[in-house]
């Protein structure tokens, strides 16, 4: 199964985004960041469905949220 991720800066930026998202109505989850990726942290990423990538990635963009990868497909 193949699930799409945005990955943060921080822990911090992570629990932000989930709290933007909700707000926005885009369907997400945290979850680890996967093994697949390399983080700078030990953390978090948002867990999406592919047609909501483009618009949350340019959402949280627009509110100043830090990401390192966004929304890179990976395999379960």
């Amino acid at each position: 199964m193949d699930v799409w991720v945005i990955t943060f800066l921080s822990v911090s930026h992570a629990l932000r985004a989930e709290k933007l998202l909700k707000n926005e109505k885009i369907s997400s989850r945290l979850i680890p960041i996967p093994r697949e990726l390399s983080g700078p942290c030990e953390g978090l990423a948002a867990q999406l469905q592919e047609e909501d990538v483009a618009q949350a990635v340019y959402f949280l963009e627009q509110n100043g949220i830090e990401m390192v990868r966004r929304g890179v497909k990976v395999s379960r």
